[in-house]
Order: structure tokens, then sequence, then C-alpha cells
């Protein structure tokens, strides 16, 4: 899995920084990618990576501002016109199937491809074999939400020395072992997969947040998260500012990180004022508190390795 950040910037696009959009590329794991947030321009800034539309499967909105959804029809409509065909789900607040369909009706767009628009409420959005995603309610202007994206478990290695002491070489029948809890084999002999199998490998946990003040109790949902994706539209001396434009300071997200013992914080939806060294300090004033942590860019991309 890795994090594509294709717009970093908040409220208006600038010459360093487009509005908001992030891409989670998921090919190893599903083959597809899932988008967060779909600022303007969020299309044109897919022209510059080596991203495909047509594996779009999900995409999550945070909230209803322009600056995080005015490029969706565009990108919806794209996809159509480049060969998408598989089902696009778009989950996100209250109004978002009625902004999608009166723009998609009003520019007589239609789509080659089904889409289907879920408006969420705190809680469990999907479960599947592979992931669970839960949404976070936020405090900004608007409703928003944060999603939490956990990786189930998944089962162990073989291992083959164990298997050669019990009389088996490699081939097909290491696969059928591994697929099923038990196997019998020619002889009668029953071989049980948790004898053989090395430790489970544990899912991750990616916690990305929409626009919000500071929520102390966030702690609890994005405990123990591989990474962290939080606003920080403000630096650390603009408390005041931040809270009443319903925003997060550099400060307050390290915080929140270092208080939910996260591996990796990156820092989003940075203000268009802070540009060259003032940047840097941002970085600078987060690390103080919490020493993982990165400022997110414009086509920045991040990795999301096991924990090991």
């Amino acid at each position: 899995m890795e994090l594509f950040f294709l717009g970093t910037g908040s409220g208006v696009p600038s010459k360093e920084r487009n509005v908001s959009s992030l891409a989670l590329r998921m090919l190893e794991e599903r083959g597809t990618t899932w988008i967060f947030d779909c600022g303007e321009g969020t299309q044109q800034q897919i022209l510059h990576t080596n991203l495909r539309p047509r594996r779009i499967e999900v995409i999550f909105i945070t909230h209803l501002h322009g600056d995080h959804i005015y490029g969706l029809p565009g990108l919806l409509s794209s996809r159509s016109f480049q060969g998408g065909e598989t089902p696009v789900t778009v989950y996100g607040p209250r109004g978002l199937k009625e902004y999608i369909d009166i723009t998609l009706q009003i520019s007589g767009t239609h789509l080659r491809y089904p889409l289907y628009v879920e408006e969420v409420e705190e809680g469990i959005l999907f479960e599947d074999d592979q992931f669970v995603v839960e949404a976070v309610s936020l405090q900004h202007g608007l409703e928003s939400y944060g999603y939490i994206l956990t990786e189930k478990d998944k089962i162990g290695e073989l291992k083959p020395s164990k298997l050669k002491e019990l009389g088996l070489e490699p081939g097909p029948i290491y696969q059928l072992i591994k697929s099923q809890s038990q196997t019998r084999l020619d002889n009668g002999k029953i071989i049980y997969r948790k004898d053989v199998l090395g430790p489970p490998k544990k899912g991750r946990k990616i916690s990305i947040l929409g626009d919000t003040r500071y929520i102390p109790d966030l702690k609890y949902k994005v405990k123990d998260s591989d990474v962290l994706v939080h606003e920080a539209t403000f630096a650390s001396d603009e408390n005041q500012m931040a809270y009443d434009y319903f925003h997060s300071t550099v400060q307050q997200a390290a915080t929140l990180a270092k208080e939910a013992n996260v591996r990796e914080l990156i820092l989003n939806h940075i203000s268009s004022r802070y540009q060259g060294s003032s940047l840097k300090q941002l970085e600078t004033e987060a690390r103080t508190i919490f020493s993982h942590t990165q400022v997110a860019y414009d086509f920045f991309q991040y990795p999301i390795t096991r924990n090991t």
C-alpha cells in the first residue's frame, strides 16, 4: 500500500500546492486505488502520475467544501471516457448524492459504469475479507468525517523446514496446506496448518482525517495507526485562528499523534501563507513534539510498510 498525495493545500490552489486530494494505491492488495477527497484539478494532477482512473474503486469525501469536491464530477466523467467500466462507490456526508446527481444531469454526463453514492454517518461503513472502514465525526463548519482503514491480519508464511521434517517436498501440496485448516495426505496422515505456519502478519491501520478542529478524544480512534494524515492549516501559535475557522495547528496534530502512539504523522492541508523557511518551520514545530512527522507536498509518496 502507498499513499500518493495529489493536492496538499487548503482553500484555493496555489503555484506550489493544489487543493485536497489523496490516493491510496493498493495494487498488490486489491489491484485498485482509493481516493480521499477530490478538489478542483484532481484529474489534472493525476495526469502527472502513473495512477489510472479506471483502477479507482472507492472515493471517500470528507466534507462538501469546494476545495474537497469541485474536481469530483470531472473525474467521474473522465473515468468513463477513459474506459473505466468497473463500479465506483462514493462515500461522503449528506448532500453528496444531490451534488453528484445535479452536476452530472445538468452537464449531460452519462457514465458507462455503475456509480453508487453512500451518504455516511459515524460508524462502520463496510467490511470485507481484507478491510474494515470506519467513519469518525470531526468538528468543522460543515459535516465532516475522517476515515479509518484497518487491514485484517493475514495468516503467516509456511515453514518449509517443518514441512520437510514431515517428508513433504516443495510443490502444489504446500499451497493446498496453506489454503485450509487441515489437509489429509494420500497416506492418511493429517497436516494441521497451525503446526506449520509462522506468526500471523499484523494488518496495517491508516487514519485519514478531513478538516477539523483539534479533538483530543480522537486519540482513542486513531490509536496505534501506522500512519495518521492530519490537517495542519495553521502554525502552532495560531490556536485562536484555527479554532475560529474550524481547523487545527501543527502543534495540535503532533500532540494527537504522540498521544495516540501512531507510527508516522503526515501533515496535510497546508495554508498558502507558509512558504520556504516558514514551511520548514512547521515541520520543526511538529517534530519537537512528535519526531516521526513529515509535511506532505504535492506528489509526495509514502509506502505503508508492515510494522514488524
